[in-house]
C-alpha cells in the first residue's frame, strides 16, 4: 500500500524511527503521523447482504467478510478471525436481538427494537439511531472529489481504522488513566501501557479503548492491542474521532446510552465490576520507598499510634523486604528478617494490616529463575527459545533508585505459570499479610518476546496487565484471611474488576498534584471506580509541609488513600502545624467511613467511581463540565482541591443550595466562588438535603465491634 511522504509533527519528534519507514496503519499511529488519506483504500461492500447468522448480518467487503450485530448495549462490528476470547476481557455479551433487514439500492437497515444501524453501500459508511434519534454516524469531513476525506473504515492487513463525527461543541470522555484535561477533545491518545515514569505526558500506566460522548454514543475496542485514538486531532481531523487498533481483529463495540453513568454501568457490565473491597482497605496506608530495616519499620508503626494518627496498613516496599539483586522471588531477606513472623506480629499487635511489594520478573541471579526456565513459564525470546533476557534501562533511574538485575518475566499466559505464582502467596498470607502491591507489569515492550500462547509481546503488552492483577488478586481471594484486596500500577480493560488502583510516581510538585486528581478523574471516567495517588508525591521531594497537606486532603475523598514516596511521608516529619492539619483530615476521613462505604458499595453495583468528575454529576449542567480538578465524592458531597500554593481557590456550585461541609455555612448554586483557605481548611460542600452520615472518631478499623458495624451499614442517627 502506497502511503505518500507523511507530515512530521511534534508528537512524533521523541517516537521511534520505525515510523520513518514504516507503510502501516501501526507505524503512523504510534507515532502520531497522520497518514495521506489521499492514499488510504476504504473498505467497500463487494455485493448485496450475504448471509444472516447467529444473530450477526455478514456483509462481503474489500477486506473480507463484516460482520454487524445488535444487543441492548448497541451495535457490534466484528471482522477477521475472533481470537481474543482467552484473555477474559469480557466478562457478558448481550445477547443480539432479532434483526429485521431492509435492503435498499443505495443503503441497508438493521433493525432491532428501537435500534437502527443504517449502512450505506457506495461508499460504505454508518450511522446509528436509537428511538429514530441519530445516535452516530462515519466521519463527514469531506474531500473535493470524493465523499469522504477521512475513510470511516479502512485495512491495512494487520490494522484496522475507523472513523467518527464529531459535532462543533462535542465533548470526549474516558480512554484511561491520563494526566491532562478529561475533555478529550482535540487530543492524540494512545491506549498503550507504560511505565511512565511520572504524571507529566501522555504515556500512563492504566489504559483502555473505552470513550464516550455526552451526545449519547461511545466506542469501546475490545482488544489486547494497542489502540491509537485522534480525537478532534487537528493534525488528522479536528472534526473526527479516528481510531487505529493494530490487530488483524477488528472487535468494535458502539455503545448507546442516555447518561454518562450508564455509559460506565455498560462498560462494567461488558468488562466486569469491582469486587467489593474489605472495608480496612478505606483506612490510611502508610508507605516510602523505603523502610530500610525491621527497627525502622516497627518504629514508624508505634510512632503512627503514639501520635494518635489515624492508619490501617503499613507497607514493606520493594527494598523493604526483598534483597534487590535476586527478587522477585516471595522470599525475605534473612540478612534484616531472619524471622519476619516477629515482626509481623508485632505490627498485629499495634493493629497493623501489613502490604508487601512485588512485581513479575525474576532475577537470574537466583536459582528460581533456572527452575522457572527449565518449566516453561517465562516470556522467552523467539530467535532463541530460551527465557527472554529482560535488562533494564537504568538511565532514568539515576541515583535515586537502586538499579535492577537483569530478569526474567513471568508468562501468565501459562496456565501452570500462573498457577505456581497465585499460590506462592499463601505462606505471605499464612503469615499473616493483608494485602500485595503488584507493582510495575508494563515490561512487554520487545518485539521478540513470544508467550506460551504464541503471541507476540506487542499483542500482549497490554493484556499482561489485566491477566498479572487478575492472578494476584486471585491469590488473595484464596489465601487471605481478612479479604481479598490488590493494589496495581498498572491496568487495562477488566482490570477495574480487582480493586484498587494507584497512580504512579507523581513528581512532588504542585503539577503532581493537579494531574493525580486528574488522572483518578480520568480513570474514574473510563470505568475505574476506585484509585488513589501517592500522598506527598513520589519523587523530587522539597519537604514541602502545605503541599503535603492539600495532597492529604484532596486524597481523602478518595476510594483508597496511601501515604508514599521517596523519603519520609509520615506527617510529624513535616511541620507541627502539617501534622495537625493532616490528622484533622483524616479523623473526618474515618468519621466518614458509613458514607464512604455507602458510595463504595454503590459503585460496585454500578461502576459509578466514587471520585465524579463534574461531567458526570452534572451532565446537565454545561458551565460545571470546565471545572475539571473539582468532583463530586459520592452522590452528596462535592470538593474543590487546592491545587496551588497559598490556599487560593476557585470553584463552581452548580443550582441549589449548598451547605459547606461539615461547618454548616449556606451558599448559593449556579456560580462561581473565589476563596483563601486556612492550611486546615477545605472546600467542601454537601448538596442540598443530602444526609451524610457521620461515625465515630477512630485510630484505625475495628472489624469486630457491634456499633461500628452499625455505622458502616448507614444506620447512625
Amino acid at each position: 500500500m502506497n502511503w505518500g511522504k507523511p507530515t512530521r509533527n511534534a508528537l512524533e519528534q521523541n517516537s521511534n524511527n520505525m515510523a520513518e519507514t514504516t507503510s502501516t496503519f501501526a507505524g503512523f499511529a504510534s507515532a502520531g503521523q497522520a497518514p495521506d488519506w489521499n492514499q488510504v483504500n476504504p473498505v467497500e461492500l463487494t455485493g448485496q447482504i450475504t448471509t444472516k447468522e447467529g444473530g450477526a448480518v455478514k456483509l462481503a467487503t474489500t477486506a473480507g467478510d463484516l460482520r454487524i450485530s445488535i444487543s441492548e448495549a448497541g451495535v457490534r462490528l466484528q471482522a477477521g478471525e475472533q481470537n481474543i476470547g482467552h484473555h477474559s476481557i469480557l466478562t457478558r455479551t448481550p445477547p443480539c436481538g432479532d434483526l429485521q433487514i431492509a435492503d435498499h439500492d443505495d443503503h441497508i437497515e438493521l433493525i432491532s427494537g428501537s435500534t437502527t444501524a443504517k449502512i450505506n453501500k457506495r461508499p460504505f459508511s454508518l450511522a446509528i439511531y436509537r428511538g429514530g434519534t441519530p445516535r452516530l454516524e462515519s466521519s463527514r469531513d469531506g474531500h473535493f472529489a470524493r465523499r469522504h476525506r477521512v475513510p470511516p473504515l479502512a485495512h491495512d492487513g494487520d490494522s484496522w481504522l475507523w472513523s467518527i463525527d464529531l459535532k462543533p461543541e462535542e465533548s470526549i470522555y474516558g480512554l484511561g488513566e491520563k494526566w491532562s484535561q478529561l475533555n478529550r477533545r482535540g487530543a492524540w491518545v494512545r491506549s498503550y501501557n507504560h511505565d511512565a515514569l511520572g504524571v507529566n505526558a501522555e504515556i500512563s500506566y492504566k489504559n483502555t479503548p473505552f470513550l464516550w460522548s455526552p451526545e449519547g454514543w461511545g466506542c469501546f475496542a475490545h482488544t489486547p492491542a494497542p489502540v491509537t485514538h485522534a480525537v478532534g486531532y487537528a493534525p488528522w481531523s479536528q472534526r473526527s474521532y479516528i481510531g487505529i487498533v493494530e490487530d488483524e481483529c477488528l472487535d468494535l463495540w458502539f455503545l448507546l446510552e442516555d447518561s454518562p453513568q450508564d455509559f460506565l454501568s455498560r462498560y462494567c457490565d461488558l468488562t466486569g465490576f469491582s469486587t467489593e473491597p474489605p472495608l480496612w482497605s478505606l483506612g490510611a496506608i502508610l508507605s516510602k520507598a523505603y523502610y530500610q530495616t525491621a527497627d525502622e519499620l516497627l518504629g514508624a508503626a508505634r510512632a503512627v499510634r503514639d501520635r494518635g494518627m489515624s492508619c490501617d496498613t503499613i507497607t514493606l516496599d520493594g527494598r523493604a523486604w526483598q534483597d534487590t539483586d535476586t527478587r522477585f522471588t516471595f522470599e525475605w531477606d534473612r540478612r534484616r528478617y531472619s524471622k519476619p513472623e516477629r515482626v509481623i506480629n508485632e505490627l498485629k499487635k499495634l493493629n497493623f494490616r501489613v502490604c508487601l511489594w512485588e512485581y513479575p520478573l525474576i532475577s537470574k541471579a537466583h536459582p528460581l529463575h533456572a527452575q522457572l526456565a527449565e518449566d516453561g513459564f517465562l516470556i522467552k525470546d523467539e530467535r532463541t527459545g530460551q527465557p527472554f533476557d529482560y535488562q533494564w534501562d537504568r538511565s532514568p533511574f539515576g541515583d535515586v533508585l537502586t538499579p535492577l538485575p537483569d530478569s526474567g518475566i513471568l508468562d501468565f499466559t501459562n496456565p501452570d505459570a500462573y498457577t505456581f505464582w497465585r499460590d506462592s502467596h499463601k505462606p505471605l498470607f499464612d503469615l499473616g499479610i493483608d494485602m500485595i502491591k503488584a507493582d510495575f507489569g508494563e515490561q512487554l515492550t520487545d518485539p521478540h518476546m513470544v508467550a506460551h500462547t504464541g503471541e507476540s509481546g506487542a499483542r500482549i503488552h497490554n493484556v499482561y496487565a489485566l491477566l498479572y492483577n487478575r492472578c494476584v488478586f486471585e491469590a488473595a481471594q484464596k489465601y487471605s484471611a481478612t479479604g481479598a484486596f490488590l493494589f496495581s500500577r498498572c491496568a487495562w480493560s477488566g482490570s477495574q474488576r480487582y480493586p484498587s488502583q494507584w497512580g504512579g510516581d507523581p513528581q512532588a510538585d504542585w503539577g503532581g498534584l493537579a494531574a493525580s486528581i486528574r488522572g483518578a478523574l480520568s480513570w474514574g471516567l473510563s470505568g475505574g471506580p476506585f484509585y488513589s495517588s501517592d500522598i506527598g508525591g513520589f519523587y523530587a521531594d522539597e519537604r514541602d509541609p502545605e503541599l503535603y497537606v492539600r495532597w492529604a486532603q484532596a486524597t481523602s475523598f478518595s476510594a483508597h488513600l496511601r501515604f508514599h514516596g521517596i523519603g519520609p511521608r509520615e506527617p510529624w516529619t513535616y511541620t507541627p502545624e502539617a501534622e495537625a492539619a493532616v490528622n484533622e483530615i483524616l479523623t473526618l476521613r474515618y468519621r466518614l467511613l458509613p458514607y464512604l462505604w455507602a458510595v463504595i458499595k454503590r459503585s460496585c453495583d454500578t461502576g459509578v467511581p466514587m471520585q465524579r468528575a463534574m461531567v458526570l454529576a452534572f451532565p446537565e449542567d454545561r458551565l460545571a463540565w470546565s471545572f475539571e480538578h473539582q468532583f463530586m465524592c459520592g452522590d452528596d458531597l462535592l470538593v474543590a482541591p487546592c491545587i496551588q500554593a497559598g490556599g487560593n481557590i476557585r470553584f463552581y456550585l452548580p443550582e441549589g443550595s449548598w451547605t459547606r461541609f461539615p461547618s454548616g455555612e449556606i451558599y448559593s448554586g449556579g456560580r462561581v466562588y473565589e476563596e483563601t483557605l486556612a492550611l486546615s481548611e477545605t472546600a467542601v460542600f454537601a448538596r442540598p438535603n443530602a444526609r451524610i452520615p457521620l461515625g465515630p472518631s477512630l485510630t484505625h478499623i475495628p472489624g469486630d465491634h457491634p456499633a461500628i458495624t452499625e455505622y458502616w451499614n448507614g444506620n447512625s442517627k
